[in-house]
């Protein structure tokens, strides 16, 4: 009876410990670590592809103007307003003469006596002329004496010195009032090109030194988009490759570029390669001065090679590659990256058409990794 009684605890024991095991085991190998991992896989494809790098910059004017004094004085008056549109030649402002009207007029009268003087002059050699040729004439009468005509030679003389000094002192005083009227046109402050005002620095009464801005101006038909590229992606870049411009303010309107240089000096701090870009066709209205901008510049396609999605590359033990599928086997093959567009699809080299490559993976895959291809990843979206 004791022996019938062992025999039947240990079976009840064992009746409830082989469920708990068979369990434990479908448990293990269905979503423990001996569990086939879910896989998605894809397929390497022999396509071309039309590579496409990405940058952000900001609206810049190629051309922009400081207009000021060339003369330290105060700002008599200033005519515009910042976000006026200006013409080439428009007086945009001006500086106060203080004195300088009334020197122009005290020129203008030196002037008219230095002319006054030159006629007087003009006047006694003329005489001095004909004085001289009569009493030569009477030279040989013996009437006078050679010392009268010689008298006469010499006053010719003097009254040419002087018509000659006089015509030097209007010649001086006729370049100081061109100095003094260049200087009172300078006081004006004149637009040189068709532009917008994007500055007043100073107001009427300020005193500014020679140099400094009274007005800012651009020209808005120099607009481009100073634009910085990752260098490790910017391979290829080059001018007059078309790009797409879309203004952070305007997010649902690209406008059409191109790439006006490629900067010779990059940004060693940021390791980035600067461009300028400008519009085909400037915006209306004109974009604010510093506004972001996205650029995406598209570069020459590529001829066909094995593609695949740049998701199923990976990086295992520092070298970067896909998880090839056969059968149910896994196999990491390392891979260079010949090329890559803004969809995503990347060329590679160690990647043959038509292999099957592990798209997306629910966990890190290892080679000795049992997997699960499946249409879509348990518990994400497809």
């Amino acid at each position: 009876m004791r022996f019938f009684a062992i025999n039947r605890r240990t079976l009840l024991l064992l009746a409830v410990l082989a469920p708990l095991l068979l369990l434990l085991g479908y448990v293990a190998l269905r979503t423990g670590p001996l569990a086939a991992v879910p896989v998605t896989v894809t397929r390497v494809e022999n396509r071309s592809i039309r590579p496409a790098l990405f940058g952000i910059g900001t609206v810049q004017a190629r051309y922009d103007f400081s207009i000021g004094p060339t003369v330290s004085g105060r700002v008599l008056r200033v005519n515009v307003h910042v976000g006026d549109t200006v013409k080439a030649g428009q007086v945009l402002g001006a500086m106060d003469p203080v004195d300088l009207d009334q020197r122009i007029q005290a020129q203008q009268a030196a002037i008219g006596s230095a002319e006054a003087q030159l006629r007087q002059a003009l006047t006694q050699r003329d005489f001095a002329s004909s004085q001289l040729a009569r009493y030569a004439r009477l030279l040989p009468t013996h009437v006078i004496s050679e010392e009268v005509v010689a008298t006469r030679r010499q006053d010719l003389q003097v009254a040419e010195d002087g018509e000659r000094a006089a015509r030097n002192a209007l010649r001086g005083a006729r370049a100081t009032l061109a100095a003094l009227e260049a200087q009172r046109g300078n006081l004006d402050l004149i637009a040189p090109v068709h532009g917008l005002i994007t500055a007043r620095d100073a107001d009427p009464g300020t005193t500014v030194v020679a140099g400094a801005p009274v007005i800012e101006m651009i020209d808005p038909n120099s607009f481009w988009i100073d634009t910085r590229f990752d260098q490790l992606s910017a391979t290829g870049l080059a001018a007059a490759q078309p790009a797409s411009i879309v203004l952070r303010s305007r997010a649902n309107q690209p406008y059409a570029g191109e790439v006006l240089r490629v900067d010779p000096l990059a940004d060693s701090v940021t390791e980035e390669t600067l461009a300028k870009i400008r519009f085909k066709h400037l915006p209306q209205p004109l974009p604010p001065i510093g506004e972001l901008a996205d650029v995406t510049v598209t570069l020459p396609a590529l001829p066909a090679r094995p593609t695949v999605p740049n998701a199923s590359l990976q990086r295992v033990d520092g070298k970067l590659g896909g998880w090839r599928v056969e059968g149910d086997k896994l196999q990491f093959v390392a891979v260079k990256v010949l090329g890559s567009d803004l969809n995503g699809q990347v060329q590679v080299d160690g990647l043959k058409a038509g292999e099957r490559v592990v798209l997306y993976s629910q966990r890190t895959l290892g080679a000795h990794s049992n997997i699960s291809v499946v249409d879509h990843i348990p518990g994400v979206s497809p």
